[in-house]
């Protein structure tokens, strides 16, 4: 669980814990730098996690009737495309970072790719004793081959029907502290059976909805032992959140249908590097910096769904992929009444 919640959350993780004075120097060389790198390497994480958290809200466009109710156990995962895995590093837009080799602008890991062969910079700070200095780190490594091309989330799901062409629904991932990181999530939404409301409803061969979703995922991870910095409170904390709107359609057939929908994502996700850094300058001289910086990325995209379902009295399997920025596919298993 550790490595899932580094990888959907705090990715961030890998720029701190890649070399003890790696991060000692980035911040050196000013808060700017770091916070421009960070939020350049963080997006596409972040970005597929809330794709992959907003997964597999619904499994048919049919409602439950007063009292039916449905218990699940969801998983999902966003896929990673290669343009995902990188991203371009103009040192123009930095103040105190050339590359070693190359141009100055490269593609570079991303938190989700690896630089292979590694990277070098050049960082320039000021010592205020032998003026300006240089030293030369490896840019940060992602995930790479380790994630499998996969952004993974995984809930506790319920829904019960109230009645009216009303159901209500909510997930759940209760909070899990192991070692240094604290994880938790919930997400509530409701769905309306349009097609409930319209005459001669019980003859349409196809039912219709609407569904609104939220998700809300709260992280922190404890770096004040890994950081290889002195300091304080030295922690990572994420926050973020997805809204999703979709209309669905589904067949109303006994044992298998199958469902689709056209619908809009959005979400945001922040990430803030907190506590105390006590950053040295030169070998006589150090600084405090407090709550360094945050980072942010936003997602706003349009999604298609397809997927079908098996109901087996009280047992009921589902599949779905959604086409969107981050495709995501996703199964659940199900037990339910009426």
């Amino acid at each position: 669980m550790k490595k899932i919640f580094l990888l959907m959350t705090l990715c961030m993780g890998s720029l701190i814990s890649q070399a003890q004075n790696d991060l000692d120097v980035l911040l050196t060389a000013g808060v700017e730098d770091a916070q421009r790198f960070a939020n350049d390497y963080l997006a596409p994480g972040t970005n597929g996690l809330m794709h992959s958290m907003s997964a597999n809200w619904f499994n048919s466009a049919k409602v439950k009737p007063l009292g039916g109710f449905e218990i699940s156990i969801i998983a999902n995962a966003a896929l990673i495309k290669d343009e995902n895995k990188i991203f371009n590093l103009n040192t123009a837009d930095y103040n105190n970072v050339q590359f070693v080799q190359g141009p100055a602008s490269q593609m570079v890991a991303s938190v989700l790719g690896e630089n292979d062969p590694a990277i070098f910079v050049e960082v320039e700070y000021d010592d205020p004793i032998f003026g300006s200095q240089t030293v030369e780190l490896e840019l940060p490594q992602g995930i790479g081959d380790a994630s499998k091309n996969l952004l993974p989330t995984a809930f506790i799901q319920g829904a019960i029907g109230l009645g009216s062409g009303i159901e209500i629904k909510a997930r759940y991932v209760p909070k899990i502290d192991r070692d240094d990181v604290s994880l938790s999530m919930y997400g509530a939404g409701v769905q309306l059976e349009i097609s409930d409301w319209l005459p001669a409803s019980k003859l349409w061969p196809v039912a219709l909805s609407g569904v609104i979703t939220y998700n809300h995922l709260d992280g922190s991870y404890n770096i004040t032992e890994s950081s290889g910095i002195e300091g304080e409170n030295q922690r990572l904390e994420n926050n973020t959140n997805t809204w999703l709107f979709q209309l669905v359609a589904s067949t109303k057939l006994p044992i298998i249908n199958f469902y689709g929908g056209i619908g809009y994502i959005n979400g945001t996700s922040e990430s803030d590097l907190l506590g105390t850094y006590r950053v040295t300058n030169g070998p006589l001289t150090s600084e405090n910096i407090v709550d360094p910086f945050s980072v942010s990325s936003d997602i706003t995209a349009l999604r298609a769904t397809i997927g079908t379902k098996l109901k087996l009295g009280f047992f009921r399997l589902n599949a779905e992929y959604n086409l969107s920025e981050f495709d995501t596919f996703s199964a659940g298993i199900s037990f339910g009444f009426r």
